[in-house]
């Protein structure tokens, strides 16, 4: 059974909540990012809930496959999850931040703190991209399927 040890993250968890694996499994640089863009949100009354974080790869491959199930296809779910060998949750280097006024937060000053956006059909997908700092995010990939890092 998958549970918070591959990764699954109960509702209300916030990216302070070292307890939770999906947390303590990010990548130090991009948790200490997220942790000082938070802190900076909150001043402006805006909070950060991880829907997705660290992810074990048997947990992304369950859900591949149920994305394979909802999409009909392996090459539909390739828009929205990656397989266990390409994704960057499962090295932690990626973070799916919930409510609406968060990603709007972050979609605004997030390159201040080098994470960005990276795919357009995923506004709550970020990763870290220390270059972004001054100089701003790079292009966004139109989904996943476009990002070479997934062609392996």
């Amino acid at each position: 059974m998958l549970g918070e040890a591959d990764g699954a993250v109960p509702d209300g968890v916030t990216v302070f909540d070292d307890e939770f694996p999906a947390v303590a499994g990010l990548d130090p640089d991009l948790l200490n990012a997220l942790r000082r863009a938070a802190a900076d949100a909150a001043g402006d009354g805006v909070g950060f809930v991880v829907n997705s974080g660290w992810r074990s790869p048997e947990y992304q491959e369950h859900l591949l496959r149920e994305a394979i199930a909802e999409y009909g296809s392996a090459a539909e779910a390739a828009r929205w999850v990656a397989t266990p060998e390409t994704s960057v949750h499962v090295s932690g280097d990626a973070v799916d931040i919930g409510l609406a006024d968060a990603t709007a937060w972050l979609s605004a000053h997030g390159a201040d703190y080098g994470l960005c956006q990276i795919y357009r059909n995923e506004p709550w997908h970020y990763e870290l991209r220390p270059e972004a700092i001054g100089r701003g995010c790079p292009a966004m990939y139109a989904d996943p399927t476009h990002d070479p890092r997934m062609q392996r």
